[in-house]
């Protein structure tokens, strides 16, 4: 029994010597710390370009991602967990021209998004 635990703590040991820091085969220097994304939330409102009315139920898209949402009876609408960065956002409802913004940055200092939309002609 004695001779198990012995066993048991020197694999123990020298797995800790030889263990990566970051799983991936090389060791990480102290001052190289793993980043990682902070995800953020998004919200925005819908609006009718002439009336200023709030619009119900537009499809509100994160272009590429399959992310999607409908505004609710306020116009108002929202993501969570989105990494930032900058994306096509597409709002769409029958009746509607169809909103883009293009490269439209979303961050942890621009996270709210006004649409206006125009009815079609």
């Amino acid at each position: 029994m004695k001779n198990i635990f012995l066993s048991l703590a020197l694999v123990f040991a020298v797995s800790i010597v030889f263990a990566d820091n970051d799983g991936k085969g090389k060791n990480t220097k102290p001052d190289e710390q793993p980043s990682f994304v902070q995800m953020i939330s998004v919200s925005g409102q819908v609006l009718d370009i002439n009336t200023g009315e709030a619009l119900t139920g537009v499809e509100v898209e994160l272009e590429g991602t399959g992310v999607k949402t409908y505004s609710d009876f306020d116009g108002n609408f929202s993501f969570d967990n989105i990494t930032p960065g900058k994306y096509n956002v597409i709002a769409s409802l029958i009746s509607y021209r169809k909103s883009l913004l293009e490269d439209y940055k979303l961050d942890g200092t621009n996270k709210h998004v006004d649409i206006k939309l125009e009815i079609s002609k």
